[in-house]
């Protein structure tokens, strides 16, 4: 929202007053027009076409939390785009990936971030993780009624709980329920198949970098079966998103250490083409 200053130079008095630690509740208040899913859509015949990202997965390991997404955007049965990113921070212990339609939910982490950085700048401490995962529920339900219109927003939130010491992952419905995720999660078209492969890989012993390797296996299992999720891309040069949260903060890994693990994966699938067993106990 612009800040209308008048000839006075001075800010309107919504800004001034004292009011809830809510940037969402200020918008409501001052600006409800500006929330996403206040904004009325025009008559449409059908389902409502516009570009969806696809699979987001996640792990956890100790010490901390690894979040995932591939780069693929569908219209339809078309590829929309090859390298859009659905893999955002959300502040400094935390971060989201977004399934769904892509222009919502890009929007919606914006307006997330702001609500973090608007209540750490009102109240002088940081929101829990659980009140962090709690207010991006709020924000899924308010988009119920676009998400009845085809055009829903399911992310993945990822963060490192400074007061349990360890990496936690939070999933959500359309509605805004949420349900907390032990050991991995995965959403989105592929979000069946990449399951499948964390729940074949997933231990509780991984180190960082085996984390962020099984992320992109199950990326590449779901790009494998799912034609929505597009798997690493060698001749483009186009690789997953992996964030990584531990006690020292959000970190994104660098597209050569994501390159690395995608041609190493790549290497063992030429021998395997199904992927890595699962260990015989």
């Amino acid at each position: 929202m612009e800040a209308n200053i008048g000839s006075t130079g001075r800010l309107p008095a919504a800004f001034l007053t004292p009011g809830s630690s809510s940037f969402m509740d200020f918008l409501a208040e001052h600006a409800p027009e500006q929330l996403p899913g206040n904004r009325p859509l025009p008559p449409v015949q059908g389902a409502v076409q516009a570009p969806h990202g696809t699979t987001i997965v996640a792990a956890t390991f100790p010490g901390g939390v690894v979040l995932a997404g591939d780069r693929r955007a569908t219209m339809g049965n078309m590829i929309a785009q090859r390298d859009i990113e659905k893999v955002f921070p959300a502040d400094e212990y935390s971060a989201v990936g977004i399934a769904g339609t892509a222009g919502l939910a890009i929007e919606m982490v914006k307006l997330f971030q702001l609500e973090l950085e608007h209540f750490e700048k009102v109240e002088g401490a940081q929101l829990s993780l659980e009140g962090k995962a709690n207010r991006l529920s709020t924000m899924i339900r308010s988009n119920l009624g676009m998400a009845m219109q085809g055009l829903a927003v399911v992310p993945l939130f990822v963060g490192y709980d400074t007061d349990r010491d360890q990496g936690r992952i939070f999933s959500y419905d359309v509605t805004g329920g949420r349900s907390e995720e032990l050991g991995f999660a995965a959403v989105g078209s592929g979000s069946v198949f990449a399951r499948g492969s964390l729940k074949k890989l997933h231990r509780g012993d991984l180190s960082r970098e085996q984390a962020a390797t099984v992320a992109v296996q199950a990326l590449y299992d779901a790009a494998d079966d799912d034609s929505a999720t597009g798997g690493p891309d060698l001749t483009r040069r186009i690789y997953p998103v992996v964030a990584v949260i531990t006690e020292d903060g959000y970190a994104r890994l660098t597209e050569s250490e994501v390159s690395e693990i995608a041609r190493s994966i790549h290497e063992g699938r030429l021998q395997h083409p199904n992927g890595p067993q699962a260990p015989v106990l």
